[in-house]
Parts: structure tokens; C-alpha cells; sequence
């Protein structure tokens, strides 16, 4: 049975002991991984699609489904290994699957808050465009 994260790690677990498994340390942990040529940890940048802890015979799976910021992006097996080094790393962790796929698409939009002040943008970066009223003015 597979347990999908819902957050980005900002919420606090229960205090457990030093050697459990903590979903709070998994996104700590990927909170570590930057992208070489962007300043910014790839949490912030919303290059984390999915992150599962699924419970394997000794401990965990963790899963995670991720993207890049183009398609062409050539740090993708760099990002990819240090996901996969930092995760494995974990108490209770046995097995690291990670996943780059590219639908949906990265937007900026997907980047936090954080994310977007820290490169330089206002919060609205890479947000759609607001649709215009069918009102028109007509002279």
C-alpha cells in the first residue's frame, strides 16, 4: 500500500525515534538537490510531480515521479543520481525508483513563492494570464 505525500514538506510529523523513517526527512532530503544551473533546490523550483513511501520487506520504497525544466535539460541523470543518493541515504530505506517524466509540462507557475523571489521574479511569475471580460468597450 502506497502512501502519497501531499506535501512539499512543510508540515511537521510526530516526533519519532533517530533510526525510523520520517516522510518529514524524505523531502528535507530532496530539499538538498539543486539544479547546477539554477540556483534553487528542486522542491521550490515544483520539479517533484509525486513522492511515494511504499513498505517493502525490510523497510521502504521511496518513489518519486519528477521533471526538469525543459526537456532537453542535459543535468537530467545529475539530478536523477543525487535524488537517488540523498533518498537512499535515509533510515529504513532500501530501495530509491525515481522517475523523470515530462507530462504535465514544467511552467514556472509550478515554482513556491520562494522560489520565484529568489530568482528575481514577482509571486505572479508564470501564472496564466487573466482571461478578459466579454465586456468590450467599442468606440
Amino acid at each position: 500500500m502506497a502512501v502519497e505525500s501531499t506535501t512539499r514538506g512543510d508540515e511537521r510529523e510526530p516526533q519519532g525515534a533517530a533510526s525510523e523513517f520520517r516522510e518529514e526527512a524524505m523531502w528535507r532530503a530532496l530539499k538538498t538537490v539543486r539544479d547546477p544551473e539554477i540556483p534553487v533546490n528542486i522542491v521550490d523550483l515544483g520539479l517533484i510531480y509525486s513522492a511515494a513511501v511504499v513498505p517493502v520487506e525490510s523497510g521502504k520504497r521511496i518513489e518519486i515521479h519528477m521533471t526538469l525544466t525543459a526537456p532537453g535539460c542535459g543535468m537530467s541523470e545529475v539530478l536523477k543520481k543525487d535524488v537517488e543518493t540523498k533518498l537512499a541515504r535515509l533510515p529504513e530505506v532500501r530501495e530509491v525508483k525515481v522517475e523523470v517524466v515530462f507530462d504535465p509540462p514544467w511552467t514556472p507557475a509550478k515554482m513556491s513563492e520562494d522560489a520565484k523571489l529568489a530568482l528575481g521574479f514577482d509571486s505572479t511569475f508564470g501564472a496564466p494570464a487573466q482571461s478578459q471580460s466579454a465586456f468590450k468597450i467599442v468606440r
